[in-house]
């Protein structure tokens, strides 16, 4: 059975089960800050064990994509040099949420793994562990399954500490967790190992296919383990594990999909080994990186975006060390399309964006090897010792991506040694600052639970006569009196909870004799949260209040939020189908989109992009919204929207002329395009690698956009003694005539120099056999201060320049040491010491180094003593 049968066996099993097929979720997880990447099969319904979210059903089966190489789950390192080790893998699973437990899941999961109908693996190789203190699991197990009790391993807390055990699963310091029972595949005596619990459980005789976790509790962030509020279950089972199982093989690199794979990056790669470890590398690579490039991430220098940098780097590394001399990985796409388009179609739709930026990753990196070897032959050179320091070996990784290895290497080759006990120092002090810094360590049980939901009439209302559900005042459930800052929860609300870049309403709560200011609205699971402050009277359960909204507010913020729409799409027209949605800010004021794309929009772009969405707006069509299931929406080609979670019946929001724009939504919207008006994009720019940003305004915001564009253009033309018509004009000719002014500044300063370093080289000091000149220069710059120091060093012969300037006050100095005198003074060692004495920084080459400070008080004192300096370097 190949590796896509079994994935749409277990599927389909599971279907035949009452399970409801969910598509993967997305590798960047939607409204989970404890989480870098999806790492498991339950991380989308995560909310759905935790009581806060609910589904039209209660079993479901996926076949999620995980990623584990970053953050706490990372394997990284042993990535291609173990058997089962991978940064992208599959989790086949099947989920109850308060449906079936225990009972159910266990026979779910041997029907499927020893039945005749589908896996048919012998019965008598399977060995089973459950959690020490989970006896109706070992009973199971034993008297109903019929496993064998000296198969059935019971595995305590080996871990250190209460619940810290192989057999307590959790998915983080907090969150649902609960005890665990796994399923072992025996490959027989001919293969090395013991049974799982025994010392020799490394090996690979025993190999763990299956995992069913008894999700019971939720962790707190002080340990306590509070009962869910329904017992549910979890299971996983690694696709490539339980492959290698069923196609005989002892390596996940050995199955079908992976010899496919090694191939192609083979064939690529010029007739490299398959079973050569940085193939394995190059292989497994291609997974991870193509799939979070499709998710959305880019390769930035931080978060998400500095681990898929990493992983690209890693795999462009192993491919030189194969023989690569030109950018190869991302050619290994198009392998990778073919071989698993089929299951996960966004492949199929990014494959021309994965292989731009796969691309452009691989060349950047092969510009940084350059620097980061010239830094480092630099580094040798002025080497005193044979040992290269820890913290040149971490800043050639750190900021140029240099591996050590190659680093070691090169070390090798000239009979140097690392400092690896300073570079592990260095490392140790970024991972506590990466610790320290990290977004993704929040408890997740800070939100609040309040039962129930809330009913949002927003779509049809702008107001209504509502019942209040729970009031909270400072965290607790409790009336609030005038003054008292709180949150409001209410049976049914028009006010819109922020949500998909969208800000949440504002308005009033009013009721006799009271006031309630809703300064934000936002969600919290089901409910909207209304936050503000009582004005005046008492707020208290089952209280009826007149809820309304701002309009005016509420209908300029509809208005951003479809252009936002219309943007969206005019984008993907004009740029091309990889512009995804990277982030959004929707408010009254303007609109803020974050898309995907590798280089700044042309300003004939723009225009084309402007002009399409306007042309959209003034063909005033109805803006139609329709209610359907995720699959009926996507055959529409309705587009998700990112940060976005979807349910199980979704808004699908159509606008424009032959449905131009098409996406699900949850958000607030005009009738017809027409209602915006106008949109004027007034920026673009870039705020990360691969991430551009656009900002516009629409409505009376464009209108006033326009005004005091008018008004700038009419003061510049003033200025300039033109007219509206001629300002361009006047500008040009004015600018012309600024730099040749410039030009002829430059060209004085220059003389200046010269002449400057014709006096000064007459007063110059011998000391040890060189001359030594140093002197401040009124209202020279840094290039005036560096021609003097060259023409100096040319006069002198043999000799030391340091030159000084003051202006606002900040010094700015310059030192020059002539090429026959470096192996005597090194101007970079000079530089530090002067700076240092003006409250400042400097360095450089051995040539040549400059520097700057900020207490011109000691500047004169500081230049007097250079020759005393010299004196000393040069005894």
């Amino acid at each position: 059975m190949k590796t896509a049968e079994l994935r749409q066996a277990f599927l389909d099993y599971f279907k035949q089960q009452g399970h409801t097929i969910v598509p993967s979720s997305s590798l960047v997880p939607a409204d989970d800050p404890t989480l870098l990447f999806t790492n498991a099969g339950m991380n989308q319904f995560k909310d759905v064990f935790l009581g806060r979210e609910s589904r039209d059903y209660n079993r479901a089966t996926s076949s999620q994509k995980c990623v584990r190489a970053g953050g706490k789950h990372n394997d990284l390192e042993n990535v291609g040099y173990t058997a089962r080790h991978h940064t992208f893998f599959e989790m086949l699973g099947n989920f109850s949420f308060g449906d079936y437990f225990k009972r159910e899941a266990i026979n779910y999961a041997w029907t499927f793994l020893t039945g005749d109908d589908w896996l048919k693996l012998p019965k008598e190789r399977m060995w089973v562990t459950v959690y020490a203190a989970d006896d109706e699991a070992f009973d199971i197990w034993n008297k109903e399954v019929g496993v064998p009790a000296e198969r059935i391993i019971r595995i305590g807390d080996n871990k250190g500490a209460p619940y810290a055990s192989d057999n307590f699963w959790q998915m983080g310091d907090t969150g649902p967790c609960g005890p665990c029972t796994e399923i072992f595949y025996d490959h027989g005596p001919d293969v090395a190992g013991g049974p799982p619990g025994s010392p020799e459980e490394d090996g690979d005789r025993y190999i763990e296919i299956w995992n069913v976790v008894f999700m019971q509790y939720n962790r707190q962030s002080d340990g306590e383990m509070q009962p869910l509020p329904k017992p549910s279950v979890d299971t996983g089972m690694g696709l490539e594990r339980i492959t290698a199982v069923l196609q005989g093989v002892h390596s996940n690199y050995e199955i079908d999909l992976f010899q496919d794979l090694l191939r192609a990056a083979s064939d690529i790669l010029g007739g490299a080994s398959t079973t050569e470890a940085s193939l394995r590398v190059v292989a497994d690579h291609i997974r991870s990186c193509a799939f979070l490039i499709a998710d959305g991430v880019m390769p930035s220098n931080e978060g998400r975006g500095f681990v898929l940098r990493r992983i690209i780097r890693r795999a462009a590394r192993h491919g030189n060390k194969l023989g690569a001399t030109q950018p190869f990985f991302h050619k290994l796409t198009a392998a990778l399309v073919e071989l698993m388009g089929d299951a996960f179609p966004e492949l199929v739709r990014s494959k021309a964006q994965i292989e731009k930026v796969l691309l452009q990753e691989e060349e950047q990196f092969a510009k940084t090897l350059d620097k980061g070897l010239r830094l480092l032959e630099q580094d040798i050179n002025e080497l005193k010792g044979t040992e290269i320091p820890g913290e040149t070996i971490f800043t050639l990784y750190d900021t140029f991506g240099f591996p050590v290895d190659l680093t070691n290497d090169i070390a090798r080759e000239r009979g140097l040694t690392l400092d690896y006990e300073g570079y592990e120092k260095a490392m140790d002090l970024q991972r506590e600052r990466a610790r320290a810094a990290s977004k993704f360590g929040i408890d997740y049980n800070d939100g609040l639970t309040i039962e129930g939901r809330t009913e949002f009439t927003g779509y049809e209302h702008i107001d209504g006569h509502e019942t209040i559900r729970t009031v909270i005042v400072g965290g607790e459930e409790k009336n609030a009196q005038a003054g008292d800052e709180a949150i409001v929860v209410l049976e049914r609300t028009p006010f819109y909870a922020e949500s998909g870049g969208q800000v949440g309403d504002t308005g009033l709560l009013t009721w006799s004799g009271g006031r309630f200011q809703v300064t934000d609205t936002r969600k919290n699971g089901n409910h909207h949260l209304h936050i503000g402050s009582v004005l005046e009277g008492e707020l208290f359960p089952g209280l009826e209040v007149d809820a309304r909204i701002d309009h005016a507010r509420r209908q300029a913020t509809a208005l951003n939020h479809s252009a936002t729409h219309l943007l969206h799409a005019a984008l993907r027209r004009v740029l091309g189908d990889h512009v995804t949605q990277k982030g959004s800010l929707v408010d009254p004021d303007k609109l803020r989109f974050d898309f995907s794309h590798f280089e700044a929009v042309t300003p004939e772009e723009l225009r084309e992009i402007e002009r399409q969405v306007n042309e959209q707006i003034r063909s005033n069509t109805p803006v139609a919204t329709e209610l359907t299931d995720m699959e009926q929406a996507q055959a529409k080609g309705a587009m998700a929207l990112f940060g976005e979670k979807y349910g199980d019946t979704v808004r699908v929001l159509s606008m424009g002329l032959d449905d131009y724009s098409v996406e699900l939504c949850g958000g607030t919207h005009v009738s017809r395009t027409g209602d915006i008006g106008l949109l004027r994009i007034t920026s673009e720019s870039g705020i990360s690698s691969g991430v551009r940003r656009i900002e516009a305004v629409t409505g009376e915001g464009a209108l006033q956009w326009m005004d005091q564009a008018e008004q700038s253009l009419r003061e510049l033309a003033r200025l300039v003694k033109g007219s509206r018509e001629s300002v361009v004009e006047k500008v040009h000719s004015t600018l012309e005539r600024t730099r040749q002014l410039e030009k002829e500044l430059e060209q004085l300063k220059s003389k200046l120099a010269s002449s400057a370093g014709t006096d000064l080289a007459g007063s110059a000091v011998e000391v040890n056999g060189l001359k030594v000149v140093a002197a401040e220069l009124a209202g020279a710059d840094k290039k005036a201060l560096m021609e003097t120091a060259d023409q100096l060093k040319n006069k002198l012969g043999e000799g030391v320049v340091v030159l000084a300037s003051v202006e606002d006050g900040k010094i700015t100095l310059v030192a020059g040491v002539t090429k026959s005198a470096t192996d005597r003074v090194k101007a970079g060692d000079l530089m530090k010491h002067l700076a240092s004495l003006v409250d400042g920084k400097g360095g450089g080459r051995p040539d040549m180094a400059q520097g700057g400070g900020n207490d011109p008080s000691r500047l004169a004192e500081a230049l007097k003593g250079v020759s005393d300096w010299v004196a000393k370097a040069t005894a």
